[in-house]
């Protein structure tokens, strides 16, 4: 099964309203990057979840510590990026999001 990828929404002048697509548990989520694009993560759930965004960069043949951040239960609400493409890009382009659980949680990518 592959990733689902999310759709990178615009900000303009005149606002958005940004769509939230729920978190996928099998295969994690993906988005295309550019260097300017965060994730909005909400988690109504009844627990904490951890997402991991991958790193598969290496810095002297070492790899990039992967980045986790914790969504606090019930009212978790966090602005997560952007991510530099040289560390956070796969080799499709896109910045992969994995979870440690999906229930309640919402994501939207968002290009500043």
């Amino acid at each position: 099964m592959a990733r689902t990828t999310l759709s990178v929404q615009q900000i303009t002048n005149s606002g958005i309203t940004p769509s939230y697509a729920a978190a996928t548990a099998t295969d994690g989520d993906a988005f295309a990057n550019d260097g300017d694009v965060f994730v909005h993560v909400k988690n109504v759930g009844g627990s904490p979840v951890t997402l991991t965004i991958q790193t598969p960069g290496k810095v002297a043949g070492v790899d990039i510590a992967e980045v986790t951040v914790t969504i606090p239960a019930t009212t978790g609400d966090k602005m997560i990026g952007p991510f530099d493409p040289t560390v956070f890009n796969q080799s499709d382009g896109k910045v992969y999001l994995d979870w440690s659980a999906v229930t309640g949680v919402t994501v939207a990518a968002i290009r500043l």
